[in-house]
């Protein structure tokens, strides 16, 4: 039995149709995983028109991701890639610098990788 730490933890808030989710990935991420936080970012899009979506990921305790689960992650970015306008990647490791680049491939908006939160979180206030 695998008892290792791994998921997702959340905050969503909406004003207008600006929608900021603030997401921490921990560990290696499943497909179950996704099928937690998936309905989460659904519901909190379904209802604004022509949302403008920033995110901030902490990735600093991201190992990767189950073959399945990388599946998931792309799906939401072919579903949603229209609604994100910036995506800051916090990190501390160098495949996320790369991950953050063949995001741009996925979404209409911005992302970029920081190694530093307070970079992150002022990149998404611009």
């Amino acid at each position: 039995m695998n008892n290792s730490k791994h998921g997702f933890s959340i905050g969503i808030e909406r004003v207008g149709s600006d929608v900021f989710l603030a997401m921490k990935a921990v560990g290696k991420l499943t497909h179950e995983d996704y099928e937690t936080i998936t309905p989460m970012i659904d519901s909190a899009l379904e209802e604004v028109k022509q949302p403008k979506v920033k995110v901030l990921i902490d990735g600093t305790e991201l190992e990767g991701w189950e073959l399945r689960a990388a599946w998931d992650d792309f799906k939401i970015g072919l579903k949603h890639g229209n609604d994100f306008e910036k995506i800051a990647i916090y990190g501390n490791k160098n495949w996320q610098d790369i991950a953050a680049k063949v995001g741009t491939w996925f979404v209409s908006g911005e992302v970029r990788y920081f190694e530093n939160y307070d970079d992150a979180l002022s990149w998404l206030s611009k």
